[in-house]
């Protein structure tokens, strides 16, 4: 599996790893909202009041539009942070995945476990108590939603396929 490829030669990884970002963030965006709303929530906005008490706290969870605001950027730049970080590691990880699908899975259990372990902790956010059911779907959404995405974008520019 050792990946003797010439150097990259590919798009800007600038280029990719906004691309990857913006993908991952929508994706990830929908699927949290969507969670809202099978869960009997009736505005699925409130998902960005919540990611904004991160920084601004409780008082975040009933601002307005600022606040919206303020959650879609953190959302975003948290993505985009991802993103950079596969961007800069799938040269090694190429070493011993072969498979982008496989990589990308797999990148999502690390990004569930840094959101879950160390963003969040971090954050001005009240933990909520562990619920296995609740952990299994959040993982497999940051495995389809941002892992796999990520990895299939960065992969296909990697190999100047772009």
């Amino acid at each position: 599996m050792h990946d003797s490829s010439p150097p990259y030669t590919g798009p800007k990884p600038i280029r990719t790893i906004l691309q990857a970002g913006v993908v991952a963030g929508v994706l990830d965006a929908l699927a949290a909202m969507i969670m809202v709303l099978a869960r009997g929530g009736n505005d699925p906005l409130v998902v960005w009041k919540y990611v904004a008490s991160g920084a601004f706290g409780p008082d975040a969870l009933t601002g307005g539009p600022p606040m919206i605001f303020w959650g879609l950027a953190f959302h975003f730049f948290i993505a985009f942070s991802f993103a950079s970080l596969f961007y800069a590691i799938y040269p090694l990880l190429r070493r011993f995945i072969d498979s982008p699908t496989a990589m990308g899975l797999l990148y999502g259990i690390p990004v569930w476990v840094i959101m879950n372990l160390v963003v969040i902790p971090a954050s001005r956010i009240k933990m909520a108590p562990f619920e296995l059911s609740k952990v299994t779907i959040g993982m497999g959404i940051l495995m389809v939603c941002v892992g796999l995405p990520i990895a299939l974008i960065s992969s296909k520019n990697y190999s100047g396929k772009a």
